[in-house]
């Protein structure tokens, strides 16, 4: 496998810590101006639902844990842009971004926050198992590396039925240490399966910077170790990653087996409401939101005459009655009786015909 295969467009190494090698340039070429700004509007979206969560879980209004998805927006916005109605998402508990860009509502993804029936997952799984069968949205999955094989069993369903369909699996790159995701990377390339593995590489698993849980720090070169095309994209830039899943994709589709990239991105929030954050420094952080993806895609776009201000105004004006509207409706929302609590623990089908 050739080094532009394993590693694609961006071949610098991201060594934790080390805030010169945050991914930086003139930015990917733009998409047709209609593109760009539904995918600007996306990013939006996520950023500021995500927001407004915060605020809910001070308020104690979202209970359990939460973890945000704010600078990663660029990833699930880019890549969700290019799958079909008849593919399937797996993602990991950082998913309320991949929910919204994948087409869940936001009143039902709010209600499911609120742990209202209303919700996508009845109120049962919360901020972490975020569920749609309508959109194959596969979870919200909490345990690290735990979507991996559900992705590839998904993948091979697809295949047995004759479906034209992609898995796509996100995933962190904490997940690349857990046996899992050797286990499904070789069953998907020795059975050529239609799985876009997408690690979402934020530098941190929970608190462990990358260096200190892989030897080989560059993850498109371990993935390509099983011979699968992989590349490294800039996960900062919508349109680099909407264009390097168009590519991925495509090739999934049209039989030539699963695909892997690495989109190196960053959280600017703790990994979760509950961390301490002592593991990296203020000043490392702020050199990644400099290069913040709603940010510098908002300037590429007014430079090119694709946005202005009156029209972000409006787009501002838009969402945020859109979180208003779904954040009365899951406070308005139903609590599950507690005659139903049992209700699916076991099948409710009556067994197997």
């Amino acid at each position: 496998m050739s080094a532009e295969t394993a590693t694609g467009p961006d071949t610098s190494v991201m060594s934790p810590g080390a805030a010169a090698n945050v991914p930086a340039g003139p930015g990917h070429p733009l998409p047709e101006a209609d593109v760009a700004v539904a995918m600007f509007r996306q990013m939006l979206r996520i950023r500021r639902f995500e927001e407004r969560c915060v605020e809910l879980y001070s308020a104690t209004k979202i209970r359990g844990f939460l973890h945000l998805y704010i600078g990663e927006e660029a990833v699930a916005t880019g890549v969700m842009r290019h799958l079909e109605p008849q593919d399937a998402v797996v993602a990991t508990y950082r998913e309320h971004g991949h929910a919204l860009a994948r087409g869940l509502s936001m009143d039902s993804i709010m209600a499911e926050m609120f742990a209202k029936v209303e919700g996508c997952s009845r109120g049962r799984g919360g901020s972490m198992h975020l569920f749609d069968a309508d959109t194959r949205l596969y979870g919200g999955n909490a345990i690290v590396g735990g979507g991996l094989p559900l992705a590839v069993g998904l993948a091979l369903a697809d295949a047995m039925q004759g479906r034209r369909a992609v898995t796509a699996c996100f995933f962190g790159e904490g997940a690349m240490a857990e046996g899992e995701f050797h286990e499904s990377m070789n069953l998907a390339a020795l059975w050529k399966l239609p799985v876009l593995f997408c690690c979402e590489n934020n530098r941190y698993a929970m608190g462990t910077a990358l260096s200190r849980s892989e030897s080989e720090t560059n993850l498109a070169v371990k993935a390509a170790s099983y011979e699968v095309p992989a590349w490294t994209v800039d996960g900062m830039d919508v349109a680099a990653v909407a264009d390097a899943a168009r590519r991925a994709v495509t090739l999934i589709r049209d039989g030539g087996g699963p695909v892997f990239l690495e989109l190196r991105t960053y959280r600017f929030r703790a990994h979760s409401m509950y961390d301490a954050e002592r593991y990296r420094s203020r000043e490392e952080v702020t050199s990644w939101r400099s290069r913040d993806p709603i940010d510098t895609f908002s300037a590429r776009l007014r430079e090119a005459g694709m946005l202005d201000d009156e029209a972000i105004v409006a787009m501002e004006k838009d969402v945020s009655a859109e979180i208003d509207a779904a954040v009365a409706f899951a406070e308005a929302g139903t609590d599950e009786p507690l005659s139903e609590l049992s209700r699916f623990v076991t099948s409710e089908t009556g067994g197997a015909s």
